[in-house]
C-alpha cells in the first residue's frame, strides 16, 4: 500500500480537544450532551451556511459508509463523492489513498483496532468504527503525522455527531499510535508459523484467499509475496480502444496515457477520473482491464474448423465491457454477436453500451436461454468469486467467505454445458473468470473436456502478444507477472464429427 506525499494532513495539527471532554461507549445517547458551541446543539451538523465544505477525509467516510450500508462499489462511490466534494487534484489524491487504503487493509486493522480497544469490533457502532478505521489507516501506512491522524478523527467523530464517541476514538488510535506496523504485525503473528498464514497478515488478506493463490500458483508458490504485494498496489487505469473507431495510439495521443503491451487496443494511465476523458464520454474507448481485452481477443480469433459464419453469442454480456469489445470485433469481421445476461438492469446496460454495434441482447438465463443452436463463437465470461480483480475493488476481499466458492463453481459449470451445447460443431466456447481460485478454473475445464464432443484448444495460440503464458493449454493471468486482473481462460471446441 503506497503511502501519502509527504506533507499531507498540514493544517490539521491544531488540537480540537475540549477540557469536557470524557470517554464513553462509542455512540452513546445524548442524554448527556457536551457544551457545544451556542449555534450547534449535541448531534446537529452546523447550519448549512457555516457547513464546513468536505476534505479528503470526508469524502473517505462517506464512501466507508456507503460501502458498509449499501454494499457499494468504492470504485464507483469514489468517483461521484470526489467530483461532488470539488476537491483540487491534492486532496482528491489523499481521499483516494485513503478511501481505498482503509477498505482494502480492514481487516488487518480491525484486529489491531481489537487489540487497542480492549474489545471485539462488533460491539463499536458501525459509525465510530469507520472513523477508527480511517484513523488507524493513517497512523499505520500514510506519513501523516500521528498528531494529525488522531485529531482529524476526534474531529469528525464530533463533526458527524456521534456522541461521546470523540473520546474513544481518541484513546484508541493513541493506542494504536504507540506502536508501528512491524510492531504491531509482530502482535498479531505471535504463535502463528504456517508461512502463509504470516503472509495473509502482512498483506491485510484473508487466510484462505491467500491460500487459493497460493495453490493456482502451483509450481510457482513461491511468487506468493509477489502476487499478494501487487494485489494490495494501486492499480492503473486500464482503457480500451474501441476496435474500428479509434487505434491505441490515438487513443494514448488524446488522453495523454501509454500503449500497453499485452492488448493491441490498451491504453494505460496512472491515475485520473476516466469518466471525465472525451474519447470514454464520446465511445471511442471504455474502462477495460487489459486482461479483460484479451479475454475478448482470444473470443474472437479462437480457431474453428469449418468457416465461421458470423454467429456469436456473449452468454454473460452484463455489464457489456467485453460485449463492446466482442461487438467491435464482430463488426469488422462481419459478424453478428447475440449478448443473453440474465440481470434486467444489468442487460440495459449491455444494450446501452452496445447500441451502435452489432450486438441483440436478451433478458434470460444462461443456463436455458432458448436460443437455436450452432454459434460459431462464444464467450462465456462466468460469474465469479472475482477474487481476481482485489486491487481494483478493495472491499471485495472482506465480503467473499470461503463458502462463496462451491455454488459458484456449480452455477459455473451449468453455464458452461449450456454454451458448448448452444455450439455447432467445429465452434469454439471460451471460458473465462476473473478469478484464479482452481475450483472456478480448472477444474470446471477438466470437467467438461471430458465430454466426448469436446476438446480443449490451446488458448495462447489465440494471445501472440502474451509471450509469458505458462504452460498451457489455458492462460492464468497475474497481477504480479502481467499488471493485469488474475483472469483466467481456456478454450473448448465441440468436435467436428460430433452430432449437431
Amino acid at each position: 500500500m503506497s503511502g501519502e506525499p509527504r506533507g499531507a494532513g498540514r493544517g490539521d495539527d491544531r488540537r480540537r480537544r475540549r477540557p469536557d471532554q470524557t470517554h464513553g461507549r462509542p455512540g452513546g445517547s445524548n442524554r448527556h450532551p457536551q457544551k457545544r458551541r451556542p449555534q450547534q446543539r449535541h448531534g446537529q451538523q452546523a447550519p448549512a451556511g457555516r457547513r464546513r465544505a468536505p476534505d479528503a477525509r470526508a469524502v473517505a467516510l462517506t464512501v466507508l459508509a456507503a460501502v458498509r450500508e449499501r454494499a457499494a462499489y468504492a470504485n464507483l462511490a469514489l468517483p461521484a463523492e470526489l467530483r461532488k466534494a470539488g476537491l483540487d487534484s491534492r486532496d482528491a489524491a489523499l481521499a483516494t489513498e485513503l478511501t481505498y487504503g482503509t477498505l482494502r487493509a480492514q481487516g488487518l486493522l480491525d484486529r489491531i483496532v481489537e487489540l487497542a480497544a480492549s474489545r471485539p469490533v462488533g460491539e463499536i457502532d458501525a459509525p465510530v468504527l469507520d472513523v477508527v478505521r480511517l484513523g488507524a489507516y493513517q497512523l499505520l501506512f500514510t506519513r501523516i503525522g500521528a498528531h494529525a491522524a488522531v485529531d482529524t478523527s476526534v474531529e469528525a467523530a464530533r463533526t458527524a455527531g456521534l456522541g461521546r464517541a470523540g473520546a474513544f476514538v481518541n484513546a484508541v488510535l493513541r493506542k494504536v499510535a504507540a506502536r508501528d506496523r512491524p510492531d504491531w504485525l509482530d502482535a498479531l503473528r505471535e504463535g502463528v508459523t504456517d508461512p502463509v498464514a504470516r503472509l495473509a497478515v502482512g498483506t491485510a488478506h484473508p487466510e484462505w484467499i491467500a491460500r487459493a493463490f497460493a495453490e493456482a500458483l502451483g509450481a510457482d508458490a513461491a511468487r506468493l509475496p509477489d502476487l499478494l504485494a501487487a494485489d494490495d498496489a494501486r492499480p492503473k487505469v486500464h482503457l480500451a480502444a474501441r476496435p474500428g473507431a479509434i487505434s491505441a495510439e490515438e487513443l494514448a495521443l488524446v488522453t495523454g496515457g501509454r500503449e500497453g503491451g499485452l492488448s493491441p487496443y490498451a491504453v494505460h494511465l496512472d491515475s485520473g477520473d476516466p469518466g471525465t476523458l472525451d474519447a470514454v464520454r464520446d465511445g471511442l474507448a471504455v474502462v477495460q482491464d487489459e486482461g479483460s481485452q484479451l479475454v475478448a481477443l482470444a473470443a474472437a480469433r479462437a480457431p474453428l474448423d469449418g468457416p465461421d459464419s458470423g454467429r456469436w453469442l456473449d452468454l454473460c454480456a452484463g455489464p457489456g465491457g467485453k460485449a463492446v469489445m466482442l461487438g467491435a470485433l464482430a463488426e469488422i469481421e462481419g459478424a453478428a454477436v447475440t449478448g443473453v445476461e440474465i440481470s434486467p438492469h444489468r442487460a440495459d446496460l449491455v444494450r446501452q453500451a452496445t447500441r451502435d454495434l452489432p450486438v441483440e441482447v436478451h433478458t434470460r438465463d444462461g443456463r436455458a436461454p432458448e436460443l437455436e443452436p450452432g454459434f460459431d463463437r462464444i464467450l462465456l465470461d462466468a460469474p465469479c468469486s472475482g477474487l481476481g480483480a482485489l486491487r481494483r475493488r478493495p472491499e471485495a476481499r472482506w465480503r467473499k467467505t470461503a463458502a462463496d466458492i462451491h455454488p459458484l463453481a456449480a452455477l459455473q459449470r451449468e453455464l458452461l454445458e449450456s454454451a458448448l451445447r448452444l455450439l455447432r460443431p467445429g465452434g469454439v466456447t471460451v471460458y473465462a473468470t476473473c478469478s484464479p481460485h482452481l475450483s472456478e478454473t480448472v477444474s470446471v475445464v477438466r470437467e467438461a473436456s471430458r465430454r466426448a464432443d469436446v476438446e480443449l484448444v490451446d488458448i495462447r495460440e489465440s494471445l501472440p502478444e502474451l509471450t509469458d503464458a505458462g504452460e498451457g493449454p489455458w492462460v492464468q493471468l497475474w497481477p504480479h507477472r502481467h499488471g493485469t486482473d488474475a483472469m483466467f481462460m481456456a478454450a473448448l471446441r465441440r468436435r467436428s464429427d460430433a452430432p449437431a
